[in-house]
């Protein structure tokens, strides 16, 4: 998707107020996906439905078109890092899916992602998604007055490369986010402590790591959006919007309602059918 323009942009505690709304709103959308997520879905069924819920509450879907793409989300399963199209294949027990999308609300949007498991995962999935989620609030918490960019990627690296063996792809970042869907700075998941450009108050950003089982490397489709592993490996994409602030980080977005609901849907699952 398309690169910043050089300029970093800061927001008013009221900006900040109406970016929270946009994100909360990514966030509820994406816990209408967990209330329903299981094996026999498909993604373009996720993309209706998001599509829809945030119509229905008077917001654009931010994706839809940017730059040409031709969907409200990305949904990306398995080995497909980012960017990839929805499709009418049938989801099946044990596949990850990440699901990536924003909303411009009230002139402001709101970006991030959330990876989900279906059914029962293998250990190796499951502790990828336990790490990678890790590593975004390991990030979160360098996200304060004073530190700089380079301490938001170190901190995901180390968790996620260093301590781990993932690998953090290179060629995709985090962003800064406002009236546009990509501001400076970018926010890279892998870099040196005390490195990019100093973080001061109210800057508003997007930090995703995008974190491979396997190797690094990745390679995009002809379609020139779907990025996949070049081994085939999985990769899990977890992405919150954040506002800097002197002590601690405001995380915008909201993971604790699309969890709750993913719990449910689980428990839900695995519940004995009762016969009458």
């Amino acid at each position: 998707m398309r690169r910043p323009n050089g300029m970093i942009l800061y927001k008013t505690e009221a900006q900040v107020a109406l970016m929270k709304e946009a994100a909360v709103l990514v966030s509820k959308t994406l816990t209408e996906v967990a209330k329903v997520l299981k094996a026999g879905m498909t993604t373009m069924q996720l993309d209706k439905l998001c599509n829809e819920f945030v119509k229905d509450h008077k917001a654009i879907p931010s994706f839809l078109n940017y730059s040409g793409y031709p969907y409200t989300i990305c949904a990306s399963v398995n080995d497909v890092v980012v960017h990839g199209f929805p499709n009418e294949v049938a989801l099946k027990d044990g596949d990850i899916v990440s699901i990536d999308m924003g909303v411009i609300l009230n002139g402001w949007h709101g970006d991030h992602a959330y990876t989900f498991a279906i059914g029962k995962i293998g250990e190796d999935e499951a502790k990828l998604i336990q790490i990678t989620k890790e590593s975004l609030y390991k990030g979160i918490e360098k996200a304060i007055v004073n530190n700089r960019i380079g301490d938001i990627s170190y901190a995901i690296q180390e968790h996620t490369e260093f301590k781990n063996g993932y690998g953090v792809v290179r060629e995709l970042v985090g962003h800064g986010l406002g009236k546009q869907l990509h501001e400076d700075p970018q926010v890279p998941n892998y870099g040196k402590r005390g490195n990019g450009p100093k973080l001061k108050e109210n800057l508003v950003i997007a930090i995703e790591p995008m974190i491979n089982m396997g190797s690094k490397d990745v390679y995009t489709e002809e379609d020139g959006w779907t990025v996949r592993t070049r081994d085939g490996k999985p990769s899990v994409h977890f992405e919150h919007d954040v506002c800097i602030k002197r002590n601690k980080a405001l995380i915008l977005s909201d993971y604790s309602i699309i969890e709750k609901a993913e719990r449910e849907n689980i428990n839900l699952s695995a519940s004995p059918i009762i016969q009458f």
